[in-house]
């Protein structure tokens, strides 16, 4: 049976293999051969499981009800395979909550492996990063709240860690980082960027202000969103300048000592409330041009504040872990 999860507002429904079969979509047995062909069944699982109900639909909301879909797993052990359906119909290579989500399904299903860490396996088809990503999770409390942790392995940066092309470099705190002339046409405020993988491609725009953080209902408005979607989504729906496989997106503002206030904008998605990945992404970036050190840092975004640990060996990021929690909500 499907069901739907909350992370930091972030909402996606877990949905197994076989339930997608039931609604007489033909869909692979093997996690790698249903990411090869997904162009063929993505879009009509979208559409069965992710569409509002008849009259249901808040005003101003999304299109869908959910974030996305995430289909798995696969097998009945670990590792576990899944893929991560956003409700364009694309496959995303990493999401933080939605792997939190994954994992909180997988132990309200009994196959969760107690307190070993446990490796979950997304599968995609992008062609510029290896399919699948692995991210080890293990089950643990912080602050007595029960969730995981997410290691995301070590962050790259530069346009070249996500396939960037014609973009400038401009300097910043005696880093060097991008200028991005699509975003900057779009505000002034946005002239200096930072290219990030953490297992997924993000573009974080370091601001001054929190005036120049836009908010999800601005960014869904066409004079803004329009531009947002030229930018962070592939073609056709996009424009994939400057990353031709899309990008995330995200702003960032040094709000207090270890604390970043920060907005998202997703390939695939729009404005989300939150996104681990992002999230993460954000952690990194203030760390390299020194807002944050090495530790603990917190991410608030408009659906919560994700806890992100950083480590650093020899003066470079090391290794990256979001902690995450998720709630059953129907």
């Amino acid at each position: 049976m499907a069901r739907m999860y909350d992370a930091r507002g972030n909402i996606y429904i877990v949905v197994a293999p076989e339930e997608l079969r039931r609604q007489g979509i033909v869909l692979p047995d093997q996690a790698n051969d249903a990411a090869q062909s997904r162009e063929a069944w993505t879009l009509s699982a979208v559409e069965a499981f992710c569409s509002w109900a008849p009259g249901t639909q808040p005003p101003g909301s999304k299109d869908h009800c959910s974030d996305g879909l995430l289909v798995g797993p696969f097998q009945a052990a670990p590792p576990f395979d899944l893929l991560i359906v956003n409700t364009d119909g694309t496959l995303a290579e990493r999401s933080g909550n939605g792997l939190t989500i994954f994992s909180q399904a997988l132990s309200d299903q009994g196959l969760w492996p107690g307190d070993e860490a446990c490796v979950l396996r997304v599968y995609h088809d992008k062609a510029d990063v290896v399919s699948p990503g692995e991210t080890s999770v293990k089950a643990a409390q912080v602050e007595g709240v029960h969730g995981f942790w997410l290691d995301l392995g070590k962050p790259t940066f530069g346009p070249g860690a996500v396939s960037a092309y014609g973009v400038e470099s401009v300097a910043f705190e005696g880093r060097e980082l991008s200028h991005v002339q699509p975003l900057a046409s779009l505000n002034a405020a946005w002239s200096r960027s930072q290219f990030v993988r953490v297992g997924n491609p993000h573009c974080v725009t370091l601001v001054d202000d929190v005036q120049a953080l836009p908010s999800n209902e601005q960014m869904r408005e066409p004079a803004l969103g329009e531009g947002l979607t030229r930018i962070a989504y592939a073609m056709p729906t996009g424009a994939g300048q400057p990353c031709p496989a899309g990008i995330n997106l995200q702003w960032a503002m040094l709000e207090s000592d270890g604390r970043i206030a920060a907005r998202v904008f997703e390939r695939g998605e729009g404005p989300t409330a939150s996104s681990g990945t992002s999230a993460s992404a954000v952690a990194c970036s203030a760390w390299r041009v020194g807002w944050v050190k090495a530790g603990e840092v917190k991410v608030v975004m408009p659906g919560g504040t994700a806890p992100i640990l950083l480590e650093e060996e020899q003066g470079e990021l090391s290794r990256v872990s979001l902690f995450g929690t998720a709630r059953l909500v129907g």
